[in-house]
């Protein structure tokens, strides 16, 4: 029996040795239902990350190595396990014939062996995504942020660049006052010398910094720059007090060698309260102002003091013929000599010199030379003295605009605060709003004329193109710091009525008493910061025609609303306010209502008695339910209706609005966003909305595979949002006739579409359609899988594009992001003789752009934006184009 034992013992470790493999296949199936759920779930995890980074990305910044590095490795996770689990599903197939036994017992204890710890590692992903506080970090700071200006040098300014020049490099000389009266190029020579930074050769510097200060000064402004510029983390910063920001941008600053550019200073600046070291002492740092008074320089304890001095008048004479143009000097034989005269009377000044020069730029006879210099002539010749006389040498510019509606509608700009951007479109809409445009019963027609009046205010130097239009679609304007004083000395009869323009811009609280003094005021606008004191009776503004408030937070008093008998314009948009008072339906007058961008959770439905309103504007807001039923149906005067972004309307609740919005007999100017098939089906089948619709906005709309486009159409901005399932576009007629969007009928025309916007439409092949859009502008693409060509050229297969068409002639912005199948914009070069801006990011397959020589003729392209891997991957028909556009590249990290 000795042999018995042995025998036993290796028996009993051979049952358990089954025991344990039985074990791990007898749970494999439900481990692997384990497995497929915790993956699912570390997907979702992986997209929510994917796309936190993706936002922070377009904000220039760059994600974490920590997160780089975890995406890669759920990247690396969901390979191995698809591949496990279709090893188990292959493995699952080949059971024993009639038995539920695995055929390879070996593969499949392998397999149940190995998906346990696969949840476990799918576990610990799962784990450290989901607590991620930080995805993505700014990108450093350039040296210098360059700053526009004009193609040609500004007469007179070398003289004083070449000595600022100098200083800069005199390690002696810490800080630079540069005074002059407005107009006389202060900005302009500082912008050069900040411009100058950019070339390669000048590297003494780690960091330049332009400040705009202006008036009121505004230290906490001026210290939110330096912080944003610094790079410094929020956490660092946000909510604290002045001194423990000064404290922060001292830091960081007393480890560089900075540049300090600040501009349009009113008043000294303690400069150690906002956080700046001192400079000079042999410390190599500058700081380089701009100012009206040399009282400033000596307060700012500038070292060196320079005056820019108006022009010579040789050199005021080359400027304002110039502006004038050889075309009007050269009309008759007198005009020369007439024009060397009005420069004269200009007294050097080159702001005066070139609004004056505009205006008389269209005049072509002795006699309206004449006329006009015999106008000049009557107001103070001084203009070298003070601010009275600089007005009154360019209100001669006003007075020369053509009519009372032009004059009315540049004295309103005055409302804006200095130094703020203006969107074209909303202040064309404030001015029809207002009247000024009342001759044109059609909103669109109002448009045109209201467009055409800001190129004439453009032309005569009154406004000027801003800079937001590197960021954002659209034109921004924006007034002169002089001009602006000038146009609002107009407003309040040139100062005789203070209180006809109240203009309040980050001036903090507001006492009642002052409230009560602008009970003669005709327009009042608050911005920024501007809080008023809470007002024990309410105000009485008899005579106010218009009210704007604009990043302010504004409590309504009981009975605010009750006095106002002539209110036209109430434009509270960001405006923190939640609660709108019941009142505001006695305001019989009212015909222009913005309440986008508030916290308003709810409309009362006293607004229904505002039968004059013809625009209303709910952009943005976040309500608690839909709109109070039949109120937008009974305002009978309506004609701009503008709902964009508000995710709170049921689908049911979009097709009552849009009921409501049918009824309406004036009604012309719609914006909107939908978000389901039905919505979209009840607008384009009805005649009076597919025509009223300028903004159309489709968001995440399920089981929507195809759109069809009513032409000819009146939309100018199109956005189609994460319509996962759109797969193509086709546009019909107005005859009914469905035409696909692969060349439609060239009739079949989108006129006045000026801006595309496609984001997560991942089904969407291409754009064809957008041949027939001639006057397109900013097309922007994004996060769209499958799509390979913008607009795929067929005249191989028979279907030529028509010669008549200019694809993309007008456009200015293109942006392609997230593209991985793109490979082409358009299969034959294009001129492109309007496009200041591309950018691509992540867009591998794109090896070629749609460009010939003529793009460096039209010298409008300013930027190309993108990964420094895709650019030197591209593939050029002529190398001279390609080191043409080098110039203009700049490098967008981490596409």
């Amino acid at each position: 029996m000795d042999f018995v034992s042995p025998v036993l013992d290796v028996a009993s470790l051979i049952c358990n040795c089954l025991g344990d493999r039985a074990d791990h296949l007898r749970r494999l199936p439900q481990n692997l239902i384990s497995l497929r759920a915790a993956m699912e779930k570390l997907n979702n995890v992986y997209k929510d990350v994917k796309e936190r980074v993706e936002r922070e990305e377009k904000l220039e910044k760059k994600r974490t190595h920590v997160v780089g590095g975890w995406m890669e490795r759920v990247e690396a996770m969901e390979k191995e396990v698809n591949k496990l689990l279709e090893s188990c599903d292959e493995e699952n197939q080949k059971k024993c014939f009639g038995t539920c036994c695995p055929r390879n017992c070996r593969a499949s204890y392998k397999h149940a062996k190995m998906v346990p710890e696969k949840i476990d590692a799918v576990a610990e992903l799962l784990s450290e995504g989901s607590n991620f506080q930080e995805v993505a970090v700014p990108l450093p700071s350039p040296l210098v942020i360059e700053r526009p200006l004009e193609e040609k040098p500004v007469v007179g300014l070398d003289s004083p660049f070449r000595e600022v020049w100098r200083l800069l490099q005199d390690k002696q000389v810490g800080s630079i006052g540069i005074y002059g009266m407005g107009g006389v190029g202060k900005t302009t020579l500082l912008t050069k010398i900040n411009n100058m930074f950019l070339q390669s050769r000048f590297k003494a510097f780690d960091i330049v910094i332009w400040v705009v200060v202006s008036r009121p000064t505004n230290l906490e402004r001026v210290q939110e720059t330096f912080l944003d510029r610094l790079d410094i983390p929020d956490d660092r910063w946000k909510e604290k007090a002045e001194d423990r920001k000064a404290k922060e941008i001292r830091t960081v600053l007393k480890t560089k060698k900075f540049v300090l550019l600040l501009d349009d200073i009113w008043e000294p600046i303690d400069l150690v309260r906002v956080g700046i070291p001192p400079v000079g002492d042999g410390n190599e740092s500058k700081i380089v102002f701009t100012t009206r008074s040399a009282d400033v320089c000596g307060g700012m304890a500038a070292q060196k003091s320079i005056k820019v001095e108006c022009l010579e008048e040789q050199e005021a004479l080359s400027l304002f013929q110039a502006k004038v143009g050889e075309d009007t000097l050269n009309s008759h034989p007198d005009i020369p000599k007439l024009a060397e005269m009005v420069a004269k009377e200009c007294k050097g000044l080159p702001l005066a010199l070139i609004v004056i020069a505009r205006a008389m730029a269209s005049a072509k006879t002795p006699e309206e030379w004449e006329s006009n210099l015999q106008k000049l002539r009557l107001y103070p010749k001084d203009v070298a003295g003070t601010e009275n006389d600089l007005f009154s040498v360019l209100a001669f510019s006003y007075d020369s605009l053509p009519n009372e509606a032009t004059k009315s509608c540049f004295l309103y700009c005055s409302l804006f605060p200095e130094d703020y951007e203006i969107p074209s479109e909303h202040l064309i809409q404030l001015w029809i709003g207002e009247g000024f445009l009342d001759e044109y019963d059609d909103i669109q027609e109002a448009r045109k004329q209201g467009g055409k009046i800001i190129q004439m205010l453009k032309h005569a130097c009154l406004l000027e193109v801003g800079t937001t239009h590197f960021i954002l679609n659209g034109e921004y304007l924006k007034m002169h710091d002089v001009i602006h004083d000038m146009a609002l000395w107009l407003a309040c009869e040139k100062g005789k009525k203070k209180n006809k323009f109240v203009v309040k811009d980050g001036v903090g609280w507001i006492s009642a008493q002052e409230v009560h003094k602008w009970k003669d005021a005709q327009k009042i606008a608050l911005w920024n910061e501007t809080s008023i004191e809470s007002l024990r009776e309410p105000p009485r503004f008899p005579n106010t025609e218009t009210i704007i408030g604009r990043m302010t937070k504004f409590r309504f008093p009981s009975g605010f609303f009750t006095n106002m008998s002539v209110i036209r314009v109430l434009d509270f948009s960001k405006v923190e306010i939640r609660k709108l008072p019941t009142e505001i339906g006695n305001l019989v007058t009212l015909q222009y209502l913005n309440l986008s961008g508030t916290r308003i959770e709810y409309l009362p439905m006293e607004l229904k008695n505002l039968k004059k309103l013809r625009f209303l504007m709910l952009d943005w807001l976040c309500l608690d339910g839909p709109l109070p039923n039949q109120m937008v149906s009974s305002l009978s005067s309506l004609q701009l209706f503008s709902m964009k972004s508000i995710s709170t309307l049921s689908p049911t609740d979009e097709i009552m609005l849009l009921k409501e919005l049918e009824q309406l007999e004036h009604i012309n100017d719609i914006s909107i966003e939908l978000t389901s098939i039905q919505s979209i089906q009840r607008l384009f089948k009805s005649h009076k909305l597919s025509r009223s619709t300028t903004f159309l906005q489709l968001k995440g709309c399920r089981g929507v595979n195809q759109v069809q486009l009513v032409s000819p159409s009146c939309i100018k901005e199109l956005i189609l949002d994460r319509c996962y399932e759109l797969e193509e576009v086709k546009i019909i007629h107005f005859e009914k006739q469905a035409v696909p969007s692969k060349f439609p009928n060239p009739q079949c025309c989108f006129n006045n579409l000026l801006s595309v916007h496609i984001k997560g439409c991942k089904k969407l092949l291409n754009l064809n359609w957008l041949i027939h859009a001639p006057k397109l502008q900013y097309l922007q693409i994004e996060n769209s899988r499958i799509i390979e060509k913008v607009i795929e050229d067929e005249r191989s297969e028979g279907s030529e594009i028509e010669s008549g068409l200019s694809v993309f002639s007008r456009l200015i912005s293109l942006v392609l992001f997230n593209l991985p199948k793109l490979e082409s914009i358009y299969e034959h070069p294009l001129p492109f003789p309007s496009l200041r801006r591309i950018f691509v990011g992540n867009c591998p397959r794109l090896k070629k752009l749609p460009f010939d020589s003529s793009i460096c003729m039209s010298k409008k392209l300013e930027k190309i934006i993108g990964g420094q891997e895709w650019w030197d991957g591209l593939e050029w028909n002529d190398q001279t184009l390609m080191h043409n556009l080098t110039p203009i590249f700049s490098i967008l990290l981490k596409c």
